[in-house]
């Protein structure tokens, strides 16, 4: 099954798809990879009960693989990629076997039966960060479910236990949100900026990219612990101009130009 195919499946919560939704919540988890190569958001690196008003935030836009640009509020400039178009001889002469991995969406996972991922493949993974490693984890939060499912014998081996799975509106998108508690077997991509610390959290899955739109700890030692993201745009075009240090001049191509003709 195509990238393609993927994004355009049945939404993986409604009627007629997959019952059981702890697995479902499981799998989209682990497809953020193949939903999406292009994303324009806005985050927060605290947890709210409701869309924030005032809270300091982060404009970002973000291109697989590795290109990204962050703003202020106010425009400022905190972060843009600036080699995006460089030479990665120096990784494939170092001739280990990491280098030769491919991006994800170049591989094919296996999918359930609503079009989402139940089995990754080895792939060059990793999104690109900004402050802590939540940043990263929230754009592809795979450490919420594995790569694979658990063997039906061994249920502790999931990195979290998933309570309560229901479909909630998020900044006007639809997503899955649960109850979510980490095991022995729970790793995060960051151990000092973990989606979920712990005890209980609540997390929330935006369906159409994947990605962990909100997370925050329930328990009262961490009321601060957590993130926000509103989602403006999904695959969106974007030039490389956007992630440079200094213009490259390229022609935006979805603007008209006007050729002036002499009389």
């Amino acid at each position: 099954m195509s990238t393609w195919d993927t994004r355009r499946r049945r939404d993986p919560a409604s009627s007629g798809a997959a019952t059981d939704l702890t697995a479902t919540f499981r799998n989209l988890c682990r497809s953020s990879p193949w939903k999406w190569q292009s994303l324009r958001f806005e985050y927060w690196d605290e947890p709210f009960a409701d869309a924030p008003e005032a809270a300091p935030l982060v404009r970002a836009w973000l291109r697989r693989p590795g290109a990204l640009r962050l703003e202020t509020a106010d425009g400022l400039v905190l972060h843009s990629t600036t080699g995006i178009n460089d030479s990665k001889d120096g990784l494939y002469v170092s001739s280990t076997r990491k280098s030769w991995l491919l991006p994800p969406h170049l591989v094919a996972p296996v999918y359930d039966n609503g079009g989402l991922v139940r089995r990754r493949p080895e792939a060059a993974y990793g999104e690109p960060g900004f402050g802590n490693g939540r940043f990263s984890a929230a754009l592809d939060p795979v450490e919420l479910a594995g790569n694979a499912p658990v063997p039906l014998e061994f249920p502790g081996m999931n990195p979290v236990d998933v309570e309560g799975v229901r479909r909630v509106e998020h900044q006007g998108r639809p997503a899955l949100e649960a109850t979510v508690s980490p095991t022995a077997s729970y790793r995060p991509a960051d151990p000092d900026a973990p989606l979920c610390l712990p005890g209980s959290n609540r997390v929330r899955i935006d369906l159409e990219t994947g990605v962990c739109v909100a997370s925050a700890s329930l328990e009262d030692a961490a009321p601060d612990h957590g993130h926000w993201i509103r989602i403006i745009a999904v695959d969106e075009y974007m030039l490389d101009d956007l992630f440079l240090a200094e213009s490259m001049n390229l022609t935006d191509v979805r603007r008209h130009i006007t050729w002036d003709i002499r009389a």
